[in-house]
C-alpha cells in the first residue's frame, strides 16, 4: 500500500482544525447556512468534534474538526488522524495554519491512518488523501510511514507465517530493496561461530535458530542496531499459561522495529555506516530444550545460570550484543519486547529506554517529544548489579528479586557491552492494545521515530 500525499496540484476540499477558544470566531466567519449547520451540530471546538459542511447541492464542501485546548491534546496524539479517518472520500487539505511540529504530526498521522493489515482478509484501501502541509518534508514522512508499516506487518503476522525462516526472508528483501548486504549464521554453525546462547534458546524448534547480520553504508559514524527476534515464545520448559502465550507472535517486535528504523535510515540516505543484528529464534518445548538451572557460556565468556527459560530474550541479545561490541561502534542500540515489568512501570504507550550517556539520553527524549513518539528514560541502577549475580555463575538470567525487573534485565544486557562508547537499550511493548488515532489495534513500532529524530545530535550527522 503506498503511503503518499495527494498531489499539490489536485483539486481538494478544506479541513479546518479549530481550537475551542477560536470556535466562536470561526463560526461567525462562515455563511449563515453554515452557521446554522454548525450550531445544529453543537460544534464548540471540543477535541474530536467533527462536522462535514455540505455545499448547496449536498456534496461535501469542507470539514471542521475540534482540537480542544492544550490540556485535552496532551491526553493523546495524532488527533488529526481521527479527523482523516472520518473524512468523505477524496482529496483534502488542512486549511489551518499550524506550527512546524504540529503540521508534521498531522501529516504523519494522516499517512499512518492509511495502514491496513490485509494479509488474511480483504482490507479496503483508504480513499481519502491529504495534501502535505506547507513546509513539511513529504518525502521523509512517506518513508517513515512506509517503514512503520513494515514494522506493523511483521509483528501482525502470526508465527505460522513469521518464523526464523520468514524473518530472514524479510530481512533479505529489505537488504535487496535498500542496497545492503546480508549474511546469516544458522543452526549448528552458531556453535562453531561461538553464539552458544542463541543456539541454546532456539535449538528445540524444528525451525533453526540463526543470526541475521545486515550492513549498509561505507562512510560516516558507525551505528549498530540489535533487535530481539523471538518469533514465538512458549516460555520453553518454564512454559507460559495460555493467557501469557496468546500475544507471543509479537515477541519479535524488537527485530521488526529495528528493521523499520533501518529502512528509514537507508531510504533517507543518512551519512553513516549501519549494521543490524537480529538473533532469530523460536523458544519451543522439546527433549533438547535448554533447562532451568542450566549454566550457559556466552560469546563474551560470561557464564549465565538459567533460572527461567522464559527469560530467553536477554540470552540471545547477549550474544548479539557481544558481537556488536567487538567492533566498538560509535552508537549501539538494542530494542526488545523484553519484560512485563516495563509494562507495569509505564504501560503500553510509553517506550522506556536506558542510557548511561546523558547527552544521548537527552537527544532521544527531545526527539520523541518532537515527533510524537513518547519515550521515558529509566536508570541503569548499578546498586542492583548484585541481584543478577548468582552463586554458581557470573550472571543470572531471571533473578528472584521480585522488583525492578526491567532494570535488572537492562543491567544484564549492559554486561555484554564493554567497549562501545555509547549504549542504549529500549524495553518496548510493540503492541497497540486498543485502536487509537493512526494506530489500529495490533503491532506498532515504538522508539524508532524518536531515535531517527535524535540521530543528527547523537552521531553528529
Amino acid at each position: 500500500m503506498p503511503y503518499t500525499f495527494a498531489p499539490a496540484s489536485a483539486a481538494s476540499q478544506p479541513l479546518y482544525l479549530i481550537e475551542a477558544a477560536g470556535a466562536t470566531d470561526f463560526i461567525a466567519g462562515r455563511t449563515p447556512a453554515e452557521q446554522r449547520w454548525l450550531g445544529a451540530a453543537g460544534f464548540a471546538g471540543r477535541l474530536g468534534q467533527f462536522v462535514v459542511l455540505p455545499a448547496p447541492d449536498g456534496a461535501p464542501a469542507a470539514a471542521v474538526f475540534g482540537m480542544g485546548d492544550a490540556v485535552a491534546r496532551q491526553r493523546g496524539r495524532f488527533h488529526v488522524a481521527k479527523a482523516v479517518e472520518q473524512l468523505p472520500d477524496g482529496n483534502w487539505h488542512i486549511a489551518t495554519d499550524l506550527s512546524p511540529e504540529a503540521a508534521e504530526e498531522a501529516a504523519l498521522g494522516a499517512l499512518l491512518s492509511a495502514y491496513r493489515f490485509g494479509r488474511y482478509k480483504t482490507a479496503s484501501a483508504p480513499k481519502v488523501r491529504i495534501k502535505a502541509p506547507a513546509g513539511v518534508d513529504a518525502r521523509r514522512l512517506a518513508i517513515i510511514a512506509a517503514s512503520e508499516a513494515l514494522t506493523r506487518d511483521l509483528i501482525n503476522t502470526p508465527a505460522s507465517d513469521m518464523g526464523p525462516d520468514e524473518l530472514e526472508a524479510a530481512m533479505a528483501a529489505l537488504a535487496a530493496d535498500c542496497g545492503a548486504t546480508l549474511s546469516v549464521i544458522r543452526g549448528e554453525e552458531l556453535l562453531a561461530r561461538n553464539f552458544p546462547m542463541i543456539h541454546a534458546v532456539g535449538r528445540a524448534s524444528p525451525r533453526a535458530p540463526r543470526l541475521l547480520d545486515l550492513r549498509w553504508g561505507n562512510a560516516g559514524p558507525t551505528l549498530t542496531l540489535v533487535g530481539k527476534g523471538v518469533c514465538f515464545d512458549t516460555g520453553g520448559l518454564n512454559i507460559k499459561p495460555s493467557s501469557g502465550m496468546s500475544l507471543m507472535k509479537k515477541d519479535m517486535g524488537g527485530a521488526a522495529t529495528v528493521m523499520g528504523l533501518a529502512r528509514s535510515i537507508m531510504k533517507l540516505g543518512l551519512k553513516l555506516r549501519l549494521r543490524v543484528l537480529v538473533p532469530a529464534v523460536e523458544n519451543s518445548v522439546a527433549g533438547n530444550a535448554f533447562r532451568p538451572k542450566d549454566v550457559l557460556t556466552s560469546r563474551k565468556g560470561l557464564t549465565v545460570e538459567v533460572n527461567d527459560t522464559d527469560a530467553e530474550g536477554r540470552l540471545i541479545l547477549a550474544d548479539a550484543l557481544a558481537l556488536a561490541d567487538e567492533e566498538k561502534p560509535d552508537l549501539l542500540i538494542s530494542l526488545a519486547t523484553l519484560t512485563g515489568a516495563a509494562r507495569v512501570a509505564v504501560g503500553p504507550d510509553l517506550a522506556p529506554f536506558y542510557a548511561d550517556d546523558d547527552q544521548v539520553a537527552a537527544a532521544i527524549a527531545k526527539g520523541g517529544a518532537v515527533v510524537a513518539d513518547p519515550v521515558w528514560r529509566m536508570p541503569f541502577w548499578s546498586p542492583y548489579e548484585s541481584v543478577i549475580e548468582p552463586e554458581i555463575a557470573d550472571l543470572d538470567n531471571a533473578p528472584g528479586f521480585g522488583f525492578a525487573g526491567s532494570i535488572t534485565a537492562a543491567l544484564f544486557l549492559r554486561r555484554f557491552v564493554t567497549d562501545s562508547p555509547a549504549y542504549v537499550h529500549f524495553d518496548i511493548y510493540g503492541w497497540q492494545p486498543t485502536s487509537a488515532p493512526a494506530r489500529p489495534k495490533g503491532g506498532v513500532g515504538q522508539g524508532a521515530r524518536a531515535l531517527l529524530a535524535a540521530m543528527p545530535e547523537m552521531l553528529g550527522l
